[in-house]
Order: C-alpha cells, then structure tokens, then sequence
C-alpha cells in the first residue's frame, strides 16, 4: 500500500486518542504524523510526544513535531514542520542535523526556492480547500501543483482534503496528502474507517 497520507493531529488528545491513533496508523497509509498542539504547556506537549512515539515507531510512521525544532531530540522525534513564522529555516535546518525538516510554503513557488536553498526535505502547499483546522488559512491555487517543475522535493498538499478531492492533488503532483480534521473529527466515521479512504 502506498503511504501518501500526512496525518495531523486533532487541536486536543484526549484519552481515547492513543488508542484511536494505533488503530489508525495499522492500516499503513500513513507517511508522517504531524503533532501539532498549539495551546500547551511544554511539560505536557513532551509527555505525549514521548508517548505517541512509542506508537508512530511501531508502525514505521516518521513523527514530525510543529513549530518546536528543539523538542525534536528530546522526544526522538524524526524531524520538524515549520511555518513562516515559526523562526529561522537555516538555524532550525543547522539543529536537525539529518532529521527531516518540512516548510510551509502557502501559494507561493518563491518560497519555495527559498527554502529549497536551505536543504529542506519536503515543503508544503495550500489551504487548497477550506480547512476546520485553519479557518482563516491563505488559500492556495490548485495551478501551483503545475507549476514544480524545478522543484525536485516531495510535496505535501494541505487544506480541507477528503476522500473526495485528493486524487485530484496526487495526480497534479501532491506526494502526500496532509489531513486532520477528516479523520479526528468526522461526525459520521471512526478515525480507524475514515482512514481507509485514502487508499
């Protein structure tokens, strides 16, 4: 089965969530798993990385941690997702080392090259659709898939993806798919069903 599924967590993890992860991660679609919590404390935030990573390892999923390129080597994360604002590229890239680093790069090709010039791994397009988890995210024009001819890394498509709509961005160029709100907060399917979509 391919792996072309960039799975973000839900804005919470509440005690069910461990669990609903393991189920989900065993169907093998899922590449990466973003943990993205932004409201948290750093105590907290280590405490469930260090456990999601017991699960993400045991499925040969990559754990990328959002934002916090230094909560990377204390959580034995695999690497770090970093939006525009989230700091320095070139210093984040220098802390890694060989980890992966992923950049949000929006709607815009120049960001992209700009990141590419730091030896980033992977780099990210969209709000391609509207998105529950960033309601007020930049939209992305679903031409700039198009448009990557120089550009040689693998590319996450982001924004309001379901099982719907993603074909569309794989077969324009997308690698993976990055979703979320899909699979956490589906009001008609389990995590563990709802994954099974993306095949």
């Amino acid at each position: 089965m391919k792996k072309i599924v960039y799975l973000i967590s839900p804005n919470e993890i509440d005690k069910k969530f461990y669990k609903n992860l393991d189920k989900v991660l065993s169907f093998g679609n899922v590449k990466f798993f973003q943990l993205r919590l932004k409201k948290i404390r750093k105590k907290n935030l280590l405490q469930i990385a260090r456990r999601i990573r017991k699960i993400t390892h045991k499925h040969k999923v990559k754990l990328i941690i959002n934002d916090d390129y230094n909560l990377v080597s204390k959580t034995k994360a695999d690497g770090c997702h970093m939006g525009l604002s989230d700091g320095s590229i070139q210093v984040a890239k220098n802390k890694l080392k060989k980890k992966i680093l992923g950049v949000t790069c929006h709607n815009s090709i120049k960001l992209a090259e700009r990141a590419i010039k730091y030896n980033v791994n992977y780099l990210a397009f969209g709000s391609f659709y509207k998105s529950k988890l960033k309601p007020n995210a930049k939209k992305a024009d679903i031409g700039i898939l198009k448009q990557k001819k120089n550009i040689k890394l693998p590319i996450v498509a982001i924004g309001g993806i379901t099982n719907l709509n993603y074909k569309r961005l794989i077969k324009l160029g997308a690698k993976y798919i990055a979703i979320s709100s899909f699979i956490w907060d589906n009001p008609k399917l389990k995590p563990e069903v709802a994954i099974k979509k993306f095949e």
